[in-house]
């Protein structure tokens, strides 16, 4: 069994601990917003539970998928709206 796995945040190789969930390793590498409101405000991870649905990204070309409720897989594409994981 692999400790991490990588994964590509707005189209960079990350590597993150096994386990994670897809909002942690964004965290992890400074994405604190994942997408922008209506009015164009950065949102992000606010509850941790998927309650807030706030933590929506694109993952492997399928859109609001809650980062707070998907564990990190190797080889997974995460795309934030903001793009700011950089």
């Amino acid at each position: 069994m692999t400790d991490t796995v990588t994964v590509t945040i707005d189209g960079e190789a990350r590597s993150v601990p096994a386990f994670t969930t897809v909002a942690a390793a964004l965290a992890m590498h400074g994405a604190l917003a994942t997408r922008l409101s209506v009015t164009g405000e950065p949102r992000g991870p606010l509850c941790g539970m998927g309650v807030c649905q706030e933590c929506r990204v694109s993952v492997d070309g399928r859109a609001h998928v809650l980062a707070c409720q998907t564990l990190c897989r190797d080889g997974l594409a995460i795309s934030t709206a903001t793009g700011t994981a950089r």
